[in-house]
């Protein structure tokens, strides 16, 4: 299976879940958890493994657990996959979404 590592700066306490993008040569993602008893370090896997249509066990923390910044590994995909995901546009709901369907407006 291939796995990419990734370098993150997780900013804790935020007011919303988010990947902001890339800052600094590390992937950027706030969470509304605080970084009590792994709880941000959950939520970033969790917020991860959404962004990335990915189950959460299919991100893991190599290093950093207790630090900002961490290397985190993802598997299942190769770093063309995951850089494609990450630049995919995000909506925030069903209304957001372009409608295939229609034409051009």
């Amino acid at each position: 299976m291939e796995t990419t590592r990734i370098s993150v700066r997780i900013v804790p306490r935020a007011s919303r879940d988010v990947v902001v993008g890339m800052r600094g040569g590390a992937l950027l993602v706030r969470v509304t958890a605080a970084p009590v008893d792994g709880a941000a370090n959950e939520a970033l896997a969790r917020v991860l493994a959404h962004r990335l249509h990915l189950a959460k066990g299919a991100v893991r923390i190599v290093t950093g657990r207790t630090s900002k910044l961490k290397v985190v590994e993802i598997a299942g995909l190769d770093e063309p996959e995951l850089q494609r995901r990450l630049a995919a546009p995000v909506f925030a709901s069903a209304h957001d979404q372009p409608d295939e369907e229609s034409p051009d407006r």
